[in-house]
């Protein structure tokens, strides 16, 4: 099998890595996902520090996964709410969860369960081909170089 070369500053792999490849990054995200949107509720959650979460926060913010929204409080305050980028990250996460499930979930499973809200059945990921709808293993995939 030839090996194709990729160019790690063009790659889509090695650039989405760049921004999500630190751990309280995904673990923002997760969070995101379950509905925590204050700051102080992130923290709570997660138990990081003020100044770790502002750098995350930030730069999900500069990348356009996660919006900044003003609240009233006592005072002025924000939220940070997933943008369409960042809603797309939702089958990434939920690629991560699976393999966690199968490979690393404690001898008693998982620590929580996702079901479908309009059917109650489980969450799948499915990689499948655009052309003919089979599900795709790694060993079903050809790469291409472009250009």
């Amino acid at each position: 099998m030839a090996h194709v070369k990729v160019v790690d500053e063009l790659c889509t792999v090695s650039l989405p890595a760049a921004l999500l490849g630190e751990r309280w990054t995904l673990l923002l995200l997760r969070q995101a996902f379950l509905g925590t949107r204050r700051f102080e509720d992130f923290q709570s959650a997660l138990d990081i520090s003020r100044s770790v979460l502002t750098d995350r926060l930030g730069t999900l913010v500069e990348a356009g996964v996660l919006r900044r929204e003003a609240y009233k409080d006592v005072r002025t305050r924000y939220e940070y709410r997933l943008t369409e980028k960042g809603l797309d990250l939702y089958p990434v996460l939920m690629a991560l969860r699976r393999w966690g499930d199968r490979w690393m979930a404690p001898a008693e499973g998982p620590s929580f369960e996702l079901h479908h809200r309009g059917c109650g059945g489980g969450i799948g990921v499915h990689v499948t081909c655009e052309g003919c709808g089979t599900e795709l293993g790694a060993r079903d995939v050809r790469v291409t170089p472009r250009g």
